[in-house]
C-alpha cells in the first residue's frame, strides 16, 4: 500500500485539497496521510485544523511554526517559522514514512515541506506551479518548489509550458485545471438564508462586497499601511455615497506584515458608524465562503481567489495592487492601483454594473481532483517514483 502525505498549511489551501484527499482516502490500495502546520495550528489565524477534522480526516502529524507570543509580523519572525517547519518537517517525515508528498501552491512554509522532502529523497507532487505573482515572495518560492517537485499540476496549459520552460520533464506535467473550480461544481452550497444565518444575521445581496488584502511581501512594511489604509478610505467613501453597501472581511494571511492589516480592519469595522454594515472573519472556511459568492456583488482586495475561483460565480472582482501581478485573468477581473481616488473608481464602476462578469474562467477544467488522483495513482502504480531528474532543455537555435 502506497502512502500519500498532503501537507497543509492554511485554512484556503485545505478547501481546495479537501476533494483530492477524499478520493485517496477511498482507495483500497492507497494511505492517505495528513500533516497539518503553520495556520491552522494557530489560535490567532483560527485554529483551522478542526476544519480538517471536522471534513471527517484524521490528522497524523502537526507541525507547529507560530510562536505565539510574538507581537510583530517581521522578517526575522518570518525566517525562524521557517526555521521550525523545518525541523518538524524532518520529524514528521521520519515518522510516517511518505511515499509521496503532495503540496499546493507557493507559500514559505510549503517550501520547508518540500526541502525536508528533497533531504529525504520522498518525491512531491505540487498544484498551481507556473504561476506568476510579481508582488509577492510568494513567486520566487512557487518556482523553486516546482524545481524540487516530481509530478506537476497546472491550472492553464500556459503555466505548463512555464514549468517546462523551468526545465521540467514534459512528461511529467499535466494541465489539470484549478482545483478550485472543481470543487465549485462539486460541493453542494448553502441556500442564501443558510449563509446569513452562518454570519450571524449579516444580510448578502448584490451591494455586499468580500474583500480580503493580504500584505504585499516585497513591498516595503510602511507601503502595506497606506495600502490597507486607501482601501479602508475607499470604502468609508463609498459607503457614505451608497446607502445599501456592506462589506465582509477575511482575515489575511500569515504573511510578513499582516498583522497591521488586520488590526486596521478591526479598528475600522469597530467604529459605531459602521457596526452594522460590515463584518470581519478569520477564516469562513471552504463552504461558507463559496456559499457567500452566490449572493453577493463583487470580491475586492488580492487574494489569488478573486482570479481563479471567483469568475465562476458571475461577480466580478476588482484585484487590488501587484501581489497577483502575472496571473492570467478572466475579462471579470479589473486590475486597479493602490490609491484611494483609483479603488473608489473601481468600487463604483463594479457597483454600477459596469464590470462584465459573463462566467468564462481560463482555469476551468473538468473533473480537475479526479484527473490529479488517476495521474498519482499511475506513477505510483509499478516501480517507485524516481526522486533523480533530469534537466529537460528547450530546443533553441544558436548564430555559431
Amino acid at each position: 500500500m502506497k502512502k500519500i502525505c498532503i501537507v497543509t498549511g492554511t485554512r484556503a489551501e485545505w478547501g481546495l485539497l479537501t476533494r483530492l484527499a477524499g478520493l485517496i482516502a477511498a482507495d483500497p490500495e492507497l494511505q492517505l496521510q495528513i500533516v497539518a502546520t503553520h495556520m491552522h495550528l494557530s489560535p490567532k489565524y483560527g485554529e483551522t485544523y478542526k476544519e480538517i477534522e471536522s471534513d471527517g480526516f484524521a490528522i497524523d502529524y502537526r507541525v507547529p511554526t507560530i510562536d505565539e507570543t510574538a507581537t510583530e509580523d517581521t522578517p526575522q519572525e518570518t525566517v525562524m517559522e521557517m526555521s521550525r517547519a523545518l525541523s518538524g518537517f524532518a520529524r514528521a517525515y521520519d515518522a510516517l514514512k511518505p511515499d509521496l508528498i503532495i503540496v499546493l501552491g507557493d507559500r514559505y512554509e510549503i517550501l520547508c515541506a518540500v526541502e525536508a522532502a528533497l533531504i529525504f529523497r520522498i518525491p512531491v507532487a505540487h498544484l498551481h506551479g507556473g504561476e506568476i505573482t510579481e508582488g509577492a515572495f510568494d513567486d520566487a518560492i512557487r518556482h523553486a518548489i516546482t524545481k524540487m517537485s516530481h509530478l506537476h499540476f497546472t491550472s492553464t496549459e500556459a503555466y505548463r509550458q512555464r514549468v517546462i520552460q523551468l526545465g521540467e520533464d514534459p512528461a511529467t506535467v499535466y494541465n489539470v485545471g484549478a482545483i478550485g473550480v472543481d470543487n465549485i461544481r462539486q460541493i453542494p452550497l448553502w441556500s442564501q438564508a443558510q449563509t446569513e444565518e452562518s454570519l450571524g444575521g449579516f444580510p448578502l445581496d448584490r451591494q455586499t462586497l468580500l474583500v480580503t488584502y493580504h500584505p504585499v511581501t516585497l513591498d516595503e512594511q510602511s507601503d502595506a499601511e497606506q495600502q490597507i489604509d486607501a482601501l479602508l478610505g475607499a470604502l468609508d467613501d463609498t459607503m457614505r455615497t451608497r446607502a445599501g453597501v456592506r462589506v465582509i472581511f477575511t482575515m489575511p494571511n500569515s504573511d510578513t506584515g499582516s498583522g497591521v492589516i488586520a488590526e486596521r480592519i478591526r479598528t475600522w469595522c469597530a467604529e459605531a458608524s459602521r457596526n452594522k454594515r460590515c463584518v470581519w472573519f478569520t477564516s469562513l472556511g471552504l463552504k461558507r465562503y463559496l456559499s457567500v459568492l452566490q449572493y453577493i456583488g463583487g470580491v475586492v482586495g488580492n487574494s489569488s481567489s478573486g482570479i481563479v475561483e471567483v469568475p465562476s460565480f458571475r461577480i466580478p472582482t476588482i484585484d487590488i495592487g501587484d501581489r497577483q501581478r502575472g496571473r492570467i485573468a478572466a475579462p471579470s477581473v479589473v486590475h486597479c492601483g493602490t490609491t484611494q481616488e483609483e479603488i473608489i473608481e473601481k468600487l463604483s464602476l463594479l457597483l454600477t454594473g459596469g464590470i462584465p462578469a459573463t462566467g468564462f474562467n481560463p482555469y476551468e477544467r473538468p473533473d480537475t481532483a479526479i484527473r490529479i488522483y488517476e495521474t498519482i495513482k499511475k506513477h505510483l502504480g509499478g516501480q517507485a517514483l524516481a526522486v533523480q531528474k533530469h534537466f529537460h532543455d528547450l530546443p533553441h537555435t544558436t548564430t555559431e
